[in-house]
């Protein structure tokens, strides 16, 4: 019997999603034990004992920061590259998780037999120590690591752009625990380089980021055909393969999991989706059968509740605030020119179905047809009222309303005219897609300079572009951020008129 039949190891290595999700489940674990324990050491210092009422405190933190951690996106352990942007993370999650105890101490009272003094040294206190436990944790698993204690070795199935950035992604990804055998192909190393670095078209070695050569690690690099890869994999050599070879390949991928098939090595495929536009992607179950979203709006459970709240609570608010200025608006409107105060305008919402915009009125004219003439530098429809109210963006508080009814939220692409829509729709691949998700007041495209005029297709290509980025990207925290840069530029911003 041929010794590369006989695996050098007796246990096999836990799979990467076993591993992940062991991980996912660990880190809020130890966060939940540091409030506790954080919230415990105050107490007994102070009081010298921890009562009903601590433990009832400790409980509801920890159920405000898990919450917390979902909408910051903590919760993906995945996807923090560096200790610098998790500790920033963590403080934003524990941020939002002090503004919902204050919520719930404000309307129940329950805080009052603690003094606040103790309570401001706890909320000091315990973010640090899980700053601390996520450090050490960190510490932890690059030791284990180092002496190999655990470490899976990954072979990629495929020389190609995909494997170079599925390689990227392990070594920026430590906590995997995944060493980089190399890759395996059985094309010329010289024409898949020529193929993956000089023809993007190729469906096999397009990527989204645009991964050049030199980016690759070092130890990706071609070491052997499938069929030694197969026969490494046999002989204990390999834990882990990843397929990255492109969809259109299937002859090569149904040989190497036939081949595989007679080993113990954990197999995944990397599908080859990036040649696809992927606005927000996610694996679902239709009746046994697996399929991967392509066009899809990002606001499910969770996130699309938590974004509701979000335009509910901040809608109404601003509301409120804005009460005084919209009337002292409205009636200067109506002083200083013929027409209505308030403008309504059709336009596209989510999904594509059409809702009514409202927008102080702010020139002479109220188009609202099949062909609308778009605002232009010096534009003398625009009343003198109007050309303020538009620089300061002020005509936009109306839309305030639009939130609150729902058909709006405070960030999110802007709506355009729907006379705009059919023209761009047909200029501007993708165009459409940003309507997957309801229009925003404000948006990532306004706060990086997307605004005024688009009398060229490349500005409107532009606001797509961002719109786009917007919803493959989407967390409440960068609606969080959005907003107050908004805050900053609106009233600064010259191309708006």
């Amino acid at each position: 019997m041929s010794t590369l039949s006989k695996p050098t190891h007796s246990k096999q290595a836990p799979s990467i999603w076993t591993e992940r999700r062991l991980l996912d489940l660990l880190q809020p674990a130890i966060d939940s034990l540091t409030i506790f324990a954080s919230l415990w050491l105050v107490r007994w210092c102070v009081v010298g004992v921890f009562d009903q009422q601590t433990a009832i405190l400790g409980l509801a933190t920890i159920c405000g920061y898990l919450f917390s951690s979902q909408i910051t996106g903590l919760r993906h352990a995945n996807t923090l590259h560096s200790a610098d942007r998790e500790i920033t993370t963590i403080a934003w999650s524990w941020s939002l998780t002090v503004v919902i105890l204050c919520v719930l101490a404000f309307l129940t009272r329950y805080a009052e037999p603690f003094a606040r003094r103790n309570l401001l040294l706890w909320l000091l206190l315990a973010p640090s120590m899980m700053a601390f436990g996520r450090m050490l944790f960190r510490i932890v698993m690059a030791s284990r690591y180092k002496r190999n204690f655990g470490v899976r070795r990954v072979a990629i199935a495929g020389m190609n752009v995909l494997g170079k950035q599925t390689a990227l992604n392990l070594q920026n990804n430590p906590t995997l625990g995944m060493q980089l055998v190399g890759a395996f192909d059985d094309r010329n190393p010289l024409r898949t380089i020529k193929e993956s670095d000089q023809t993007p078209s190729d469906t096999n070695d397009r990527s989204p980021t645009g991964l050049a050569q030199s980016q690759a690690p070092d130890q990706y690099h071609l070491v052997g055909t499938l069929e030694e890869m197969v026969s490494r994999c046999k002989a204990g050599q390999i834990d882990t393969v990843l397929v990255t070879l492109p969809m259109r390949a299937e002859e090569r991928i149904r040989y190497v999991l036939d081949q595989l098939s007679d080993t113990t090595a954990s197999v995944y495929i990397v599908p080859d989706f990036y040649v696809f536009e992927l606005q927000h992607s996610q694996w679902t179950n239709l009746g046994g059968i697996p399929a991967v979203s392509v066009f899809e709006n990002p606001f499910f459970g969770m996130d699309g509740a938590s974004k509701r709240i979000c335009d509910l609570l901040l809608g109404s608010f601003a509301l409120i605030l804005a009460a005084l200025p919209m009337t002292l608006i409205a009636i200067a409107i109506k002083l200083t020119s013929k027409g209505p105060i308030i403008f309504r305008q059709k336009r596209y919402g989510l999904d594509g179905k059409e809702i009514d915009v409202w927008k102080f009125r702010s020139m002479s004219t109220c188009d609202n047809g099949p062909v609308i003439k778009q605002a232009t530098k010096h534009d003398a429809r625009i009343t003198p009222l109007g050309n303020i109210l538009r620089k300061t963006s002020l005509d936009e508080l109306p839309q305030l309303f639009n939130v609150v009814q729902g058909t709006m939220s405070l960030v999110g692409p802007r709506p355009h005219a729907t006379a705009h829509n059919e023209a761009y729709r047909s200029l501007i691949q993708g165009y459409m897609l940003r309507h997957k998700v309801k229009p925003g007041i404000t948006g990532l495209a306004q706060v990086n300079g997307c605004r005024g005029e688009t009398d060229t297709l490349d500005k409107m290509e532009a606001r797509v572009h961002w719109d786009h980025q917007y919803i493959r990207n989407w967390t409440l925290l960068m609606d969080i951020r959005i907003l107050v840069k908004t805050l900053r530029v609106a009233w600064k911003q010259e191309t708006a008129y």
